[in-house]
């Protein structure tokens, strides 16, 4: 059997299978972490996206998303995105697609909404529903709050894509189970994956979710779900993901807990992904900055214990002192979680995709040929902060890349062109 053959075999089990029975087709792995019973699994949404909850009509999510975000462009004055708008990159001719479990089915009627008030052009938006048909949030089994949490976090991704790369077409991948911790949700997010790219829909894919690696029944069983993603980088897309909003730790697999040692999240863990952490910006009444960005203290970020180093990173080895893979690749905004910095490297990406006539690819390899060049190429270092949280001793931002913050940040006016360039060469 091919290795796509049996990508495809895996993933088809893991959809025809419940949650509880994913052990039988997981593969050999390190021994699964204890995992307690009493409650179900739960998805931790960041404060912006919880804050949707009780909002039934498009109207009322809209008022949420001005309370959320009223700010927000500020961004593109910050990561100095303009520059390249006053030259005709904004992103037309790119795809960028989120994927969220539920979607918002009125996400058009929100983000005109929110543009009208900002001065933005409007979006260009499709919604998709490839893993079969989408439940609404009163529907019965679904819970309601989490429902509209996540259509909370799918109004908020698209406008983080959309102030970067307002040309930019933009498709919401809505999937029917909600994500959670352990593999729920997670396959119907992958056939998403499969779908965009069959159908080639999307340069540019943006996750704004994770599950803690000792979640899933064993480390070895998170890479049932890896052959969406290599058939992903294979045909040209990139994948953008969050990392996570408890930072060294994160939450285990049922209850309010987190665990008491350090911890990461897929798949940020995962190396065919770009893993973005996130920063809080010091700013002025005008939106310049008043000293460097330094790390959000809440950022996820550390070793996987499911993945080894990939050889991108052996430059950064004697820095991480481990063999396995060090997450984030970058930082940006994440003050309203680093749902909010995954979305916003992928508008800027889908201005790397105009640039570079067509789609970028795994650009992880280049990001670390890259980082070394710093300022040239783009990249701000990020040296101050740590992630310590809920008594789990964190990593700590220095000079150069580390383990917590990656290789720093972004000026876009550079960075966009030095990717561009360094994919070419």
């Amino acid at each position: 059997m091919t290795s796509r053959r049996r990508g495809h075999v895996l993933l088809a089990a893991v959809l025809a299978l419940g949650t509880c029975q994913l052990v039988a087709v997981a593969q050999a792995g390190a021994a699964p972490a204890p995992q307690a019973a009493q409650r179900p699994a739960r998805h931790v949404f960041s404060t912006a996206a919880a804050s949707f909850r009780g909002a039934v009509t498009p109207e009322q999510r809209a008022t949420r998303l001005e309370a959320a975000a009223a700010g927000l462009p500020r961004l593109t004055q910050v990561y100095n995105v303009p520059a390249l708008w006053n030259n005709g990159i904004t992103g037309a001719g790119s795809t960028v697609a989120a994927i969220d479990s539920y979607g918002d089915p009125d996400i058009k009627k929100v983000i005109d909404t929110y543009d009208q008030a900002h001065n933005l052009p409007p979006a260009d938006i499709s919604i998709l529903a490839p893993a079969g048909a989408v439940p609404g949030c009163t529907d019965q089994g679904v819970d309601t709050a989490t429902c509209e949490s996540w259509r909370g976090e799918t109004d908020l991704d698209v406008l983080m894509i959309h102030i970067m790369a307002p040309a930019a077409h933009i498709i919401i991948a809505a999937t029917p189970v909600a994500e959670t911790e352990g593999f729920t949700g997670l396959p119907e997010m992958m056939y998403a994956i499969d779908y965009l790219r069959e159908h080639k829909l999307a340069d540019v894919i943006s996750m704004s979710l994770g599950a803690t690696e000792e979640t899933f029944p064993s480390f070895g069983s998170i890479k049932v779900l890896d052959p969406a993603l290599t058939r992903a980088n294979n045909a040209g897309i990139t994948i953008v993901t969050s990392t996570g909003d408890q930072g060294a730790t994160s939450p285990v697999l049922t209850g309010d807990g987190l665990y008491p040692y350090r911890v990461v999240q897929w798949p940020a863990s995962d190396p065919r992904v770009t893993a973005v952490g996130g920063t809080v910006l010091h700013l002025d009444a005008n939106y310049h900055r008043t000293s460097p960005d330094t790390l959000w203290p809440d950022s996820g970020g550390g070793l996987s214990k499911a993945y080894a180093r990939p050889s991108w990173q052996n430059g950064v080895a004697k820095i991480t002192g481990s063999s396995m893979r060090s997450l984030p690749d970058l930082t940006m905004e994440g003050i309203s979680g680093t749902s909010e910095s995954a979305p916003l490297f992928a508008g800027v990406l889908a201005l790397a995709v105009q640039l570079h006539h067509g789609p970028l690819g795994q650009i992880n390899p280049a990001l670390y040929r890259m980082g070394p060049r710093g300022t040239e190429a783009g990249i701000v270092d990020v040296t101050t902060g740590d992630n310590s949280y809920g008594g789990v001793t964190g990593y700590t931002a220095s000079k150069g890349f580390d383990v917590v913050s990656g290789w720093g940040t972004i000026d876009a006016a550079r960075f966009v062109p030095a990717l561009v360039d360094t994919l070419r060469h």
